[in-house]
């Protein structure tokens, strides 16, 4: 039931609202919500239980739901190296503090930059300001990790 209820919610947040999406260039880092087995193995810090743990666990709802799950069975050091490859991309005009922070590279003071600025009306918007603080490699490389919705 808990497993109905939760595609019912995520199906929602996708598809459901009149809202209207942008998303930065992720498609090179894996969503723990699409990444078949295989793909999630070979990825260096998960063996055939963890990845079939995530499997059967999904979907995840956001980002954090899937660092609580990955908490208690890998280290932080390795969680982080792990959300490299393999994130649940973040919304920019909504995501937490703590949310932020699990952008791979991403401390204390660039989630406070991300926060200033908000809301986003667009990628280019957000480019423009976060380009302030970090050059463009670095920020090509954020950009794998989030995405914006803008309701109207």
């Amino acid at each position: 039931m808990q497993r109905i209820i939760s595609v019912a919610v995520l199906t929602i947040c996708l598809y459901g609202s009149n809202a209207q999406g942008q998303v930065g260039k992720n498609e090179t880092v894996l969503n723990p919500n699409r990444a078949g087995v295989e793909q999630l193995l070979a990825l260096a810090q998960l063996d055939s239980a963890l990845a079939e743990g995530i499997i059967k666990r999904r979907p995840f709802i956001g980002m954090e739901a899937f660092d609580a799950y990955l908490d208690s069975t890998l280290a932080d050091s390795v969680q982080a190296e792990l959300y490299v490859n393999l994130f649940l991309p973040i919304n920019l005009n909504t995501a937490s503090d703590a949310k932020m922070k699990l952008v791979p590279g991403v401390g204390k003071r660039m989630a406070h930059e991300f926060e200033e600025y908000r809301p986003y009306k667009s990628m280019a918007q957000w480019r423009r300001e976060i380009g302030k603080y970090v050059d463009d490699d670095e920020l090509a490389r954020m950009e794998r990790y989030v995405f914006l919705e803008n309701r109207p």
